[in-house]
């Protein structure tokens, strides 16, 4: 991945005057490819909870986990990872590729930064793809030739909306769950479904997940729900999830026993894996 400087003059159309989601998410995880309007959004959450870049953390590491129970447990080949986001070291088609080798993985994004960086990290891969489109306009999506070509749509296919949802704004024209249900309907029998989002524990965090909320909808940034348990499971409706269910990230297929404190950032964000029968 380039290690452009974040206030380095870039090309059209990346506008660097406006925070982006990908930049925003680049900064918590202290990436490089960020500029000042992606940093402030950064220090105005961090205004509220100090913790908060654990929420990106967590959101990663429970992709890169439920990439290895994909491909490692359930032997899926193929991948459509909706709003992929800024490469790291560890992107879903390295992940999966470990066990699977001849693994197809369609990246989505529409943010031009991350299409950037993605078109050059990608240049030469066989069986990976990038495209250009909104992962909130599945239908569009669903009917995009490289989409339609890039897998077989007979075959299982794991769909992934990693920490995509909460930043949907269109709730009042169109519920996420029906968002959602549109691509469930259009995957094959046998095919899974990941999801991460903003939770609202609604214990001793709930009201740190609400600040975090307000300073996410008032930054420039403009997104960022928190949703409750039952919320997020209603975006699973009809699937059959995956042990443990519906849990924050960090209790998701842990890789080692965690003793440390649950402080906010380990509680207010929440993933699950389910399948369609």
């Amino acid at each position: 991945m380039s290690d452009t400087t974040s206030d380095e003059p870039v090309p059209a159309p990346v506008d660097p005057t406006k925070p982006s989601i990908a930049r925003v998410y680049d900064a918590f995880l202290n990436g490089t490819d960020h500029y000042e309007v992606d940093r402030e959004v950064l220090r105005k959450v961090r205004q509220v909870a100090p913790e908060a870049a654990e929420l990106a953390v967590e959101n990663r590491a429970f992709l890169i986990r439920a990439c290895r129970f994909l491909a490692a447990r359930a032997g899926i080949t193929q991948y459509l990872d909706c709003g992929s986001g800024l490469p790291t070291a560890e992107n879903t088609h390295t992940v999966v590729r470990r066990t699977l080798p001849d693994a197809r993985v369609v990246y989505v994004d529409n943010d031009p930064t991350v299409l950037a960086h993605s078109r050059a990290l990608l240049a030469g891969e066989e069986r990976t793809w990038m495209v250009d489109a909104d992962i909130f306009d599945p239908e569009a999506l669903l009917r995009d030739g490289r989409v339609r070509s890039a897998l077989d749509w007979t075959a299982p296919i794991a769909l992934l909306q990693i920490g995509t949802l909460h930043h949907y704004t269109d709730e009042a024209l169109r519920p996420r769950r029906d968002l959602v249900r549109a691509y469930v309907d259009a995957l094959p029998s046998g095919s899974y479904v990941v999801i991460s989002h903003f939770l609202d524990p609604e214990d001793e965090y709930g009201a740190t997940a609400r600040k975090l909320e307000q300073a996410f909808l008032h930054s420039m940034m403009g997104s960022g729900t928190f949703s409750t348990r039952a919320d997020l499971e209603r975006l699973f409706g009809g699937l059959e999830m995956v042990h443990p269910g519906l849990v924050p990230c960090a209790d998701w297929w842990p890789d080692t026993p965690y003793h440390g404190p649950r402080t906010a950032g380990r509680r207010c964000i929440a993933g699950g894996v389910a399948r369609k029968p």
